[in-house]
């Protein structure tokens, strides 16, 4: 029965247009294995520059950190200029590396230095040897007096994003704000297909919008509290019912922050996995290093090789 199970799981994944190519996902980078609670993943087209988010162990704190690659070697991570003050998560590259876009809780302007609601900000430069400039507030429609988090923009300019409250069909939704050429149009729920009255978060969309990876809590049907689902879109330009990516990518812990590298043919994610099991322990040494491990419940970046 168990072979017979694995085999329908291939066959589905199939009709539905990826692959598995290995076992299970591995920790993502060797550099990232020294910090105990990391989330948010991105890499530069030209596969030199990584993005991530440090957070603090009750998660209050957070700032956005970068390394560089340098002679085929990544470069000890350093806080980008625009971090260590409020909370700061999420980055995400923009397709030609000019923007760096992310969420934060910062005011919008220097006036007061008391904390707001989670906005989308962005920050630019002239070339990709360039300083960032300031964070700058990509302002009305996109942002409200409530929640935005996690940006994800695609080659037309088309920014997808988290909202907990606007146009929301109940807790936490994806929605759309499209690029006309000019500005951001208002924010459009991607519909029932992908958003429900549950939590829907977390939403990697290709470059060119064929498909799209997110995060369900609660689904039914899943595999933990929150599991990464992918859905295409059809030749109406609507998308398909979403399908869960697996029990070799999903755990029975939250599983979220896609970012896919199709370069590479790479899916990046957040989980809070454990591979923790009943043992008993002869000494503190043993214990420890237990805890350590990268599977460990803790909020740790993940890689995992599939072609979508």
């Amino acid at each position: 029965m168990k072979v017979l199970l694995q085999l329908i799981f291939v066959l589905v994944l199939g009709v539905y247009g990826f692959s598995q190519e290995n076992s299970k996902p591995i920790p993502a980078c060797e550099f990232l294995t020294k910090y105990q609670n990391v989330r948010d993943f991105t890499i530069s087209k030209n596969q030199d520059e990584i993005y991530f988010s440090i957070q603090s162990p009750i998660e209050d704190r957070a700032v956005i950190a970068v390394t560089k690659k340098k002679k085929n070697k990544w470069q000890e991570p350093e806080m980008t200029s625009f971090s260590g003050k409020f909370r700061n998560i999420e980055p995400f590259l923009s397709p030609d590396g000019l923007r760096l876009y992310f969420a934060s809780n910062r005011p919008i302007d220097e006036t007061t230095t008391k904390a707001k609601d989670y906005d989308i900000w962005f920050v630019e430069r002239k070339d990709l040897k360039s300083d960032w400039s300031k964070p700058i507030n990509i302002g009305a429609p996109v942002n409200s007096t409530n929640d935005e988090f996690y940006p994800c923009v695609t080659t037309n300019g088309n920014l997808y994003f988290t909202s907990d409250a606007i146009k929301t069909l109940g807790k936490d939704d994806i929605l759309v704000s499209k690029w006309d050429g000019k500005q951001y149009t208002e924010p459009e729920n991607l519909g029932t297909n992908i958003n429900s009255t549950g939590y829907e978060f977390n939403a990697f969309v290709s470059p060119n919008e064929e498909f799209i990876i997110y995060t369900c809590y609660g689904k039914p049907g899943g595999l933990g509290s929150g599991d990464l689902y992918i859905s295409y879109k059809n030749n109406k330009g609507n998308w398909n019912e979403p399908k869960n990516l697996g029990e070799k990518i999903n755990s029975k812990q939250m599983d979220y922050c896609p970012f896919y590298d199709a370069n590479t043919q790479t899916l990046y994610f957040t989980s809070k996995r454990t591979s923790a099991i009943e043992k008993t322990f002869t000494n503190l040494r043993e214990f420890e290093t237990e805890i350590s491990n990268y599977e460990n419940g803790l909020s740790r970046i993940y890689k995992y090789q599939i072609k979508l």
